[in-house]
């Protein structure tokens, strides 16, 4: 009898501990997926800002530059495909990702036609508005920079999480999956040509 209460024992502290390292471990995954969750709302949040400081940079332009209808319209065109792509934080796969920065990537390289638009026109380099909402858009860049760099450290802690063993065992049975990063636009990959001719 006391050996069958004893193994009973032995049983009862495997199971509680067995269920105590379950939910801690389950836990301790929410309270990493948080942070990125978090950190993806503020990425988004800040290129938000940056689509909504667009149209007052495209209408003072505009006041100056008539003839450049064809770079503003390709401002507004992609700032247009750049918010329409959503991606939900519980779902960060590669593809999303890509699809979402492709939209941002377009939208840079349009704002970055608008600015070299500015140079042939001093009277609009000289403008305090167009000057202002320049240097906020170079400040969000900024933001949007940091803000990236913030979700990556989140992503890259969730995923050590999910990815080590014994941890992720249970991060499959509940369904936690490795989130996907920022990554450099394939264009970054080459150096831009400098020329003074």
């Amino acid at each position: 009898m006391k050996k069958s209460l004893i193994g009973l024992l032995i049983a009862g502290v495997v199971v509680v501990g067995l269920a105590a390292w379950c939910i801690s471990t389950y836990n301790g995954i929410v309270e990493m997926e948080e942070p990125v969750t978090t950190a993806w709302a503020n990425v988004q949040s800040q290129y938000q800002r940056r689509a909504d400081l667009i149209p007052n940079l495209v209408s003072t332009v505009k006041g100056y530059a008539k003839h450049e209808q064809s770079t503003l319209e390709s401002v507004i065109s992609a700032r247009a495909r750049a918010t329409q792509i959503t991606v939900d934080p519980n779902n960060l796969t590669p593809e999303k990702l890509q699809e979402f920065q492709a939209a941002q990537g377009e939208l840079s390289q349009a704002l970055g036609r608008l600015m070299v638009v500015q140079e042939q026109y001093p009277e609009l380099k000289a403008n305090e508005q167009f000057k202002d909402l320049q240097v906020q858009l170079e400040g969000t860049e900024n933001r949007i920079n940091k803000a990236r760099d913030t979700f990556n450290t989140a992503v890259q802690e969730y995923n050590l999480k999910v990815r080590r063993f014994p941890g992720n065992v249970l991060a499959g049975i509940f369904g936690f999956q490795p989130k996907a990063k920022f990554e450099a636009d394939q264009s970054a990959q080459t150096a831009p040509t400098v020329s003074f001719d």
